[in-house]
Parts: C-alpha cells; sequence; structure tokens
C-alpha cells in the first residue's frame, strides 16, 4: 500500500474514534439531563400529593386526630420541600437533599388514615372530601411512576458511565454519580 493510503486510512480510523468518543459523551450528557428532569418531576408530584393530603386533612371528614396527623405530615413535607428550593440546594439530581425520611413519613401517614374503610366513609358523604381523595390516590400513584421512572433514568446512566470507555477517556468528567431515591411510595389501598 502507498502512504497516501495509509495516511487516509489513519485519518479515517482517527475520526471514527473521535465521533465515537463525542457520541458517547453526548449521550452520557442527555443521561445525566434526563435524571435531572426525573427528579424535577418526582419533586413536582410529591408536592402534589402533600398538597393532597393537607386538602383532605382540612376537609372536615376526617376524625380530629387523624386530620391532625395527616396535615403535620403533609405540612413537614411541604415545608422540607421549600427548605431546599433554595438557590444554593436547588436539586441538582445527585440528591434528594435528605428528604426521604419526611416523604416516607407522610406515605405512612396516609396508609395509617386512609383506610378501606375511611375510604368507603369519605366515598359515601359524596362531597368534595371524595374529589379530594380521588387527587391524593391519584398523587399517590404519579409519585410511584415518577420514582420508578428516575430509578431506570439512574440505573441507565450507571450502566453507560461502566463502559470501559467511559471510564478510559473519563467522558463523565467531574459529574457524580446519580443515586437513586428510596422512600416509601405505597399508596392506599396496596398493602
Amino acid at each position: 500500500m502507498e502512504l497516501i493510503t495509509w495516511a487516509i486510512l489513519g485519518v479515517t480510523i482517527a475520526l471514527s474514534i473521535a465521533w465515537y468518543l463525542s457520541y458517547s459523551a453526548a449521550r452520557l450528557d442527555r443521561l445525566h439531563a434526563k435524571v435531572e428532569g426525573a427528579l424535577s418531576a418526582l419533586d413536582a408530584n410529591l408536592v402534589r400529593r402533600a398538597e393532597a393530603s393537607l386538602e383532605l386533612a382540612n376537609s372536615g371528614t376526617l376524625d380530629p386526630a387523624s386530620a391532625l396527623l395527616l396535615a403535620a405530615a403533609a405540612s413537614e413535607a411541604l415545608e422540607r420541600e421549600t427548605e431546599h428550593a433554595l438557590p444554593d440546594d436547588l436539586l441538582d439530581g445527585q440528591n434528594f437533599a435528605g428528604r426521604e425520611a419526611v416523604e416516607s413519613h407522610l406515605t405512612e401517614a396516609i396508609i395509617a388514615i386512609v383506610t378501606p374503610e375511611a375510604m368507603a366513609r369519605i366515598v359515601a358523604e359524596d362531597g368534595t372530601a371524595a374529589d379530594e381523595l380521588d387527587r391524593l390516590l391519584a398523587a399517590g400513584r404519579r409519585v410511584q411512576f415518577a420514582r420508578n421512572f428516575h430509578a431506570q433514568a439512574v440505573r441507565d446512566v450507571a450502566r453507560v458511565r461502566n463502559k470501559r470507555v467511559v471510564r478510559w477517556f473519563r467522558l463523565a468528567g467531574y459529574a457524580d454519580l446519580p443515586t437513586s431515591v428510596e422512600f416509601d411510595d405505597a399508596v392506599p389501598g396496596e398493602r
């Protein structure tokens, strides 16, 4: 082979490698953006669930002790969310700002208070509380979907970052490996 053929072959191989590295880095960047978007969606759905819990607690259909417990758990979740929504503490797709315990506590309160008997009584009253109960149950299911979507996005990032080429060429840069959010997200009637 002539020297020009070898040069063209070398340039072609170098360009192919550069394209593959660029493609891999862009893909990893898109996956990190997907994790951040999924975490934002999860955060928004958790706020909706806490608001729906607070509305049900204030509806007057629950007994006073149950309403107080549910309102306290929902208020705590909302306070924890706003406490970490300041510009210095924005969720960055890498952590959940330590909200797992608070969200699990709200789930436990919802499960304990919104029993099948309580749901039947609320639906039988046929007032606005039935709509608030439906909103709470729907918000709980959306939280489950959002958490599962976030967990899948985290697994996708981990899978791509475990590839040798990504590690060898440090295509992830200095970005932290995202972690999945673990908290109890059961919906009344599932257990």
